[in-house]
């Protein structure tokens, strides 16, 4: 069975005018341009094609919001990093980002994806502060982890968790062999029902 068997596809926004209303609960999905980050909601989600997967970075233009369940939400963020737009673009990205982050107050947590052969960027740390500002879990998903050796893999977490210690949580995954799915599906969860600035442990 389906982890989330109605999921469906909201509305896409430019604008925080835009954003759907704020009733019930949302987690956000950021993460460099070329990081996974549509594959991993595709496989998260159990929804092949749910998020727009593409060879060319910075196909996320918008803030796009999914329905999980009722009242419960998945909001797919632009990625940031290589993505070739113009730079008008770009701050404009920034500027609504930074509008949702310190206003949603429909905010329940933050995934981060990132490569795992290119972790915690700059970027990636400035989306963990917008988060952590707000005493919101932050949870790190290290995709493609198939594409490094398991000697390559497990000190890179293990440095990654060392590094956000009491700031986020962190695990490998990976779209092309379902490592980690489970453990992000169960850590999405945890994030709706969790108190304010509390980071669940995954049961």
């Amino acid at each position: 069975m389906s982890a989330f068997p109605n999921v469906r596809f909201i509305k896409s926004a430019n604008a925080p005018d835009q954003f759907v209303p704020e009733t019930g609960g949302e987690v956000a999905i950021a993460g460099r341009s070329n990081s996974g980050k549509s594959s991993a909601i595709n496989l998260i989600t159990q929804r092949h094609g749910l998020a727009r997967t593409s060879k060319t970075p910075g196909q996320t233009q918008l803030v796009n919001f999914f329905e999980l369940e009722p009242e419960r939400r998945l909001v797919d963020l632009p990625g940031y990093g290589f993505a070739k737009v113009p730079r008008e673009l770009q701050d404009h990205w920034g500027r609504l980002l930074t509008i949702y982050f310190a206003n949603r107050a429909t905010l329940k947590g933050l995934f981060i994806v990132m490569d795992i052969r290119r972790p915690l960027g700059e970027k990636d740390e400035q989306m963990m502060a917008l988060v952590s500002a707000r005493g919101l879990p932050v949870h790190l998903l290290l995709t493609k982890a198939d594409k490094v050796s398991r000697n390559e893999a497990l000190p890179t977490l293990r440095r990654i968790c060392a590094a956000t210690e009491g700031r986020a949580t962190a695990q490998l995954f990976s779209a092309l062999t379902k490592e980690g799915v489970d453990e992000a599906r169960k850590r999405l969860r945890s994030m709706f029902s969790a108190p304010r600035g509390i980071i669940s442990p995954i049961l």
